[in-house]
């Protein structure tokens, strides 16, 4: 039986996504829960791996079990083994040709930012951090350069094991609440650090250091020497992937619609 698993976690204490030989990562303490569970050995794949720090709102992970139980005994039953700050929100039963990464037809993630004099406190960890204000139509105007295919090498990090530099970026949205900005991004994939490194570049747009066109320039040089420094983990969520319908997968989940 292929089954899949959607699942939010906090990425502060662990070291990202993927296994390492510390045990601190979030795909470490997934697979210890499921195997105190089933009381056999786990191997999941996942959507898309996130950096040490980096959030997930809904990673979507599968894996092939012998054992049958209820989808709600999955949740309940692997998040009993979890610690505080992952938690399995869904399981479900799926064909054994889905793949979690492979059916993927986009991915999205979300960087939150508070634009504040003094550095969050409660938030701290969980959001980006700017002092100085931001010019959103600026921040738009730069952002609408990199909407589509482009060779994305200027916002690749040097460890990126890409095959690729050219990704398709279908939509970013820009909004402000209160002392909060929330940035949506959606591509048929990314590159290692390409979102934290699209952030640097808006926010210099944004605190008026460079004219919205610059994001072209940048982009057009193919250098990641051209573009901003790498932002922040720290307000980066992984919102999770888009399948094509009749997968019938939960497209996001409901209990982080009202994140800021």
């Amino acid at each position: 039986m292929r089954l899949a698993l959607g699942i939010s976690y906090n990425g502060q204490a662990y070291q990202g996504w993927q296994s390492q030989l510390s045990g601190l990562t979030v795909q470490d303490k997934l697979e210890l829960a499921l195997r105190k569970f089933t009381t056999h050995k786990v191997s999941t794949l996942c959507a898309g791996r996130t950096d040490s720090g980096v959030h997930g709102l809904m990673q979507v992970v599968h894996f092939d079990t012998p054992l049958e139980r209820t989808v709600a005994s999955w949740v309940r039953g692997t998040n009993a083994f979890l610690p505080r700050d992952i938690a399995v929100e869904w399981a479900q039963v799926v064909p054994a040709e889905f793949h979690c990464r492979a059916s993927a037809l986009s991915r999205r993630y979300a960087y939150i930012l508070v634009e504040s004099p003094v550095r969050p406190s409660v938030d701290a960890g969980r959001v980006g951090w700017v002092y100085r204000p931001l010019d959103l139509d600026a921040m738009q105007e730069a952002a609408a350069h990199l909407l589509g295919e482009h060779d994305f090498t200027s916002f690749r990090a040097a460890a990126c094991q890409a095959l690729s530099p050219i990704k398709i970026i279908e939509r970013i949205d820009i909004a402000k609440r209160g002392a909060y900005w929330r940035f949506e991004f959606e591509a048929n994939a990314f590159l290692h650090h390409m979102i934290r490194n699209i952030m640097g570049c808006l926010i210099v747009v944004g605190q008026r250091k460079q004219p919205p066109d610059w994001a072209r320039h940048v982009l057009f040089e193919r250098d990641r020497n051209a573009a901003a420094p790498t932002f922040s983990p720290d307000g980066l969520y992984f919102l999770g992937p888009r399948y094509a319908p009749h997968w019938g997968l939960p497209e996001r989940t409901p209990a982080f619609d009202g994140l800021p």
